[in-house]
């Protein structure tokens, strides 16, 4: 495709060829900018993102992302259901299968999406989803071999249990450098099931791809790695395999946050740099007018975090486990509200929107998956 560029807060340049993205919707406004050098040890202080194309269209409330090793792409339907192959090639979207005993309904649905690191040999596609009685986790084997929309066998649940609710049912899965499964959930709304033990609300599990605790978490016998979280929404890596993660809060600050096993990040006694004893601050945080964060990704030194409310794509650049600089918003307003962000390897990634999840304002096209270049 071509190429548009693209500084901080803006859609494409305004010298690019007709055709070489969606058009904008809506003014940007500038925020952040430029390049400059990189920092002895991290990444330039400002970066850059250039959206060098879209790979598919015509999307209906896309969540959940995975990648194959052929490059092509899994992508969940939240209120559907279903779940789409698409040809990051061609751009052609094809409907693989549906995931039964999904129960779509306010945020719940079919959410989170894994490829499992044995994928060669296995197949399995791992989901993350809402039934009538709870939110979990199953797998599902992926046959190539047989008619497009019946590719997907039976549900075969390793994890249930996760408390459901209209709001704050997390979601994201991703299997860490450890090949184990993560997975983030939400208290539902209700806000005591973070710091509730017994719940498996507001916490962030890890567990092994059978659905079982692994040796070295925090509690024996428990698939509890961190809890005090409202909403986790984005799980990703860095370079020396530290886990980061981002959640919303609730009126005043959205969070960025460094995962420790057995960490508290004190949701509800804390939002936000709270500073208060047993409870872990987040590393960055966010108006939630700027931001209401949802997937994240690593990549060229920096975690890059989309925003739904905020409509647009943070650049935090990382000295270690702490920003070198200030956050950066990139894309403001010009493609809607972003769910989802993945990592291809070196300067390349993927960002979803999210104009068709009843939040947002669809327009012809909606939703989208836009290639880009990042610095």
């Amino acid at each position: 495709m071509l190429a548009a560029g693209c500084g901080p807060a803006g859609g494409p340049g305004s010298g690019a060829p007709a055709g070489s993205s969606p058009p904008a919707r809506g003014a940007a406004s500038p925020s952040g900018g430029g390049t400059a050098s990189p920092t002895p040890s991290g990444p330039p202080a400002k970066g850059s993102v250039t959206v060098s194309g879209e790979v598919a269209k015509g999307l209906e409330s896309p969540w959940g992302v995975a990648a194959l090793p052929d490059g092509d792409l899994l992508v969940a339907s939240r209120d559907k259901g279903t779940i789409s192959r698409v040809g990051t090639k061609t751009g052609k979207v094809t409907e693989i299968g549906k995931v039964s005993g999904v129960a779509p309904g306010g945020e719940g649905g079919l959410l989170g999406l894994a490829v499992s690191p044995s994928y060669a040999s296995d197949r399995l596609v791992y989901v993350y989803f809402t039934t009538e009685s709870d939110n979990r986790i199953a797998r599902l084997r992926y046959d190539e071999q047989r008619q497009p929309g019946q590719q997907l066998g039976a549900p075969d649940t390793v994890f249930r249990g996760i408390p459901k609710g209209l709001v704050h049912n997390g979601g994201r899965i991703a299997f860490g450098p450890d090949k184990m499964l993560y997975a983030g959930t939400g208290e539902t709304g209700e806000t005591g099931l973070a710091q509730d033990k017994k719940s498996l609300g507001g916490k962030i599990l890890r567990m092994t791809p059978d659905g079982q605790p692994v040796h070295g978490n925090p509690e024996a016998d428990s698939v509890v790695y961190s809890s005090g979280h409202r909403n986790v929404q984005g799980l990703a890596w860095d370079k020396d395999k530290r886990l980061w993660a981002s959640e919303f809060g609730q009126d005043t600050w959205d969070e960025l946050n460094l995962i420790e096993p057995g960490g508290n990040y004190g949701w509800p006694e804390a939002e936000g740099k709270a500073g208060k004893p047993g409870f872990i601050d987040p590393v960055a945080q966010w108006k939630t007018d700027d931001a209401s964060p949802s997937g994240i990704a690593y990549a060229q030194g920096s975690i890059w975090m989309a925003g739904l409310k905020g409509a647009r794509l943070w650049r935090i650049p990382l000295e270690g486990t702490k920003p070198l600089a200030e956050p950066e918003a990139f894309l403001q307003g010009t493609y809607g509200r972003l769910r989802t962000v993945v990592a291809l390897g070196g300067d390349k990634l993927l960002l979803v929107t999210s104009e068709t999840d009843g939040r947002g304002t669809s327009e012809p096209g909606d939703d989208r998956i836009l290639s880009l270049t990042v610095r």
